[in-house]
């Protein structure tokens, strides 16, 4: 089966028309999949899958992580709703899920269920496309520097004095050493960075920052970014290995609610 799409913008995001029907027959894996890695974001609009068949679409495209209900985890700033919704305030921030792991997940698959009335919309930024677009001599730095992520460093943008709690549960998670490119099995690269990146190894704290920055800044230009505005039943697949993501502010009691399925990592950042 070819799929019919259409590109949201020229470097990143395709949409997709197709039924229920037709995802949650299967077969369609490797058609996915291969458009996913290439465009870094797939929307299908106002599909309205039941968390049900999310988890079951899922299941076609790769193995799905045990998390919150039956493999959908809810995202919202309702700690009634989500006792880890205080870690989704950092969100606005750009980062990729498990940055700070040696396997980062996947892809996530996110529908959309309550909107807020102010804020909410979805951005991603194709770190592949970035690492591409890069002059030779930038390329030949970014590929000598290994970045230092923490789940630390994007909590501490929210939290700035931050509990011996807080603390405590973020350093559960230990610091990890990443090269700024990632060297996939495919052989093309991606940037790894995102507010989990804190330092870089061999410079001083004030150096590597600054060139933090500035790799960050030219991640996220406006040809690299595809920015989505929500309807209620929109799913949206991103690439968690060549994409950084974040969403507009939105206040903690808009009643904003989605529903995420995630993908198990498959490679080793290298």
């Amino acid at each position: 089966m070819t799929l019919e799409t259409r590109k949201l913008t020229p470097r990143i995001g395709t949409e997709i028309s197709a039924s229920k029907e037709q995802l949650l027959r299967g077969g369609l894996r490797e058609e996915i999949r291969e458009l996913l890695e290439q465009r870094g974001v797939l929307l299908f609009r106002e599909l309205n899958l039941t968390d049900e068949e999310q988890y079951e679409f899922a299941m076609t495209l790769g193995d799905v992580i045990d998390q919150g209900f039956k493999g959908i985890y809810k995202i919202t700033l309702d700690p009634t709703l989500n006792e880890t919704a205080d870690y989704l305030h950092a969100t606005v921030h750009w980062h990729v899920d498990g940055a700070q792991d040696m396997v980062p997940t996947r892809a996530s698959l996110l529908t959309a269920r309550v909107l807020s009335k102010v804020g909410g919309q979805t951005e991603f930024a194709n770190t592949y496309a970035a690492y591409d677009d890069l002059p030779s001599a930038k390329k030949s730095q970014v590929d000598s520097l290994r970045v230092i992520h923490s789940q630390e460093y994007i909590q501490r943008a929210m939290h700035p004095n931050p509990t011996e709690e807080q603390l405590a549960r973020w350093r559960q998670h230990p610091e990890q050493s990443h090269p700024m490119a990632w060297t996939h099995r495919s052989g093309r690269k991606s940037l790894l960075l995102g507010l989990t990146a804190g330092r870089i190894e061999g410079m001083s704290d004030a150096d590597g920052r600054k060139v933090i920055e500035e790799m960050q800044a030219w991640a996220t230009q406006p040809q690299f970014v595809y920015r989505h505005e929500w309807a209620v039943g929109d799913l949206i697949i991103w690439d968690n290995t060549g994409v950084m993501h974040r969403v507009e502010a939105y206040p903690a009691d808009s009643g904003r609610l989605l529903s995420r399925t995630t993908l198990v990592g498959e490679e080793p950042i290298a």
